[in-house]
């Protein structure tokens, strides 16, 4: 089947909504406005049961279908912005400067909401659809948030999915895997404590730019000689500050990055290397390394049933031909993560076009995706609670 027509019909409409969100953004827990706009969409739609502050500012709705069955899965939607200035250029651009919609959310809050709407219409589907916004995706750990506030217990969910737009993916198609797709984004700290001194005299100090930079070097061995070649592992060195001026040796540099694995042992292994090198090459030199390693989310790991239930859905869709079912995993994180722990689900991206790239300043979620992000959420709650 095509793109529901009620999709369709839905678009200029949900496309205001999108853009009243993109133009008002809020970030990590902060989304109180967003969050009222959406449980007030929920309540115009006549959905059954409307839930606030779960996991802080996160809003739950239940949509109860025809049937008697009990049964309950959740749909998925992020809710915050990120600290950026926008120059999208758009009408409907940020009015609020250093924050802006550069990951799409608004676009995924308004396609679960038009989702929602179609579904309390229909109530094609025998057992409960539990759509879910969730705050604080953007390293706020929303979803646990959620998670720990009760969310899968108190709604009975017994199956959770998600969707996120992809630039470069061509609109009209879905893309999704079995097993790891998101990577597990952790962050290192790491600073050298030398022997400041004149820069004229480095035989009389410890020179912690120097130290650094071997532990720079060292650190890209981790994927090149100690993981598995066969399991994905980045460590990346993305700031080395030190120093005052051209003529001191400091007494201190420090340097900061960021892990990202698909596999838990290779998280473990990374984790340990990097201290490892950094207190090693210290040592060695006669300087002291002190090493905070921060694990964020964990790997986003589809279960593989509930990914073929996903593929199914967007099969429907789009045809056979433009659902990419082995998708290569991205080694960006996503805190969806932590319901696919509590719960088995599938996390499934959909196209979005030739546009700029999330987390861009330029980016402006493409709204004609809007009616192919709608039609996936109804097929597979109607497909998954089919009497």
């Amino acid at each position: 089947m095509p793109i529901l027509n009620r999709a369709a019909e839905l678009q200029a409409e949900v496309s205001e909504w999108r853009r009243h969100l993109h133009a008002n953004p809020e970030l990590l827990y902060d989304v109180e406005n967003t969050a009222a706009f959406v449980a007030a969409k929920l309540a115009e739609f006549g959905v059954d049961e409307i839930v606030t502050g779960i996991g802080r500012t996160g809003v739950v709705g239940v949509i109860k279908g025809r049937g008697t069955s009990t049964r309950a899965i959740g749909l998925r939607a992020d809710m915050d912005a990120l600290p950026l200035d926008e120059i999208s250029g758009k009408p409907w651009a940020s009015q609020v400067a250093g924050r802006m919609h550069a990951c799409g959310h608004d676009g995924h809050t308004a396609m679960l909401l038009g989702a929602a709407r179609h579904l309390a219409e229909t109530r094609n589907f025998n057992g409960r659809v539990v759509v879910i916004f969730q705050p604080a995706e953007e390293g706020g750990a929303g979803a646990l948030a959620m998670v720990q506030d009760g969310l899968m217990e108190r709604f009975a969910i017994e199956e959770v999915y998600g969707m996120h737009n992809m630039p470069g993916q061509p609109v009209g198609t879905f893309s999704i895997r079995k097993g790891g797709i998101m990577a597990a984004p952790d962050k290192f700290f790491i600073t050298v404590k030398g022997r400041g001194g004149h820069a004229a005299e480095p035989h009389k100090a410890i020179d912690p730019i120097a130290i650094g930079a071997q532990i720079v070097t060292n650190l890209q061995l981790i994927a090149s000689r100690n993981a598995n070649p066969l399991r994905s592992v980045v460590v990346s060195v993305t700031r080395f500050n030190a120093g005052t001026t051209h003529n001191i040796i400091p007494e201190e540099a420090s340097l900061a990055g960021t892990v990202r694995s698909l596999d838990e042992a290779v998280r473990d292994l990374a984790e340990a290397r990097i201290r490892d090198i950094a207190r090693g090459i210290a040592s060695a030199n006669g300087a002291e390394a002190d090493v905070v390693y921060e694990r964020a989310c964990p790997v986003t790991v589809n279960h593989a049933a509930e990914t073929e239930h996903a593929a199914r859905a967007a099969i429907d869709i789009v045809g056979r031909d433009q659902v990419d079912t082995e998708v290569d995993p991205s080694m960006a994180g996503e805190d969806f993560a932590f319901m696919l722990q509590a719960r088995p689900g599938a996390y499934i991206m959909v196209g979005h076009g030739n546009t700029p790239g999330l987390h861009n300043p330029a980016y402006d979620f493409n709204d004609d995706v809007l009616p192919y992000g709608i039609s996936y959420w109804v097929r597979l709650a109607e497909q998954r609670l089919t009497d």
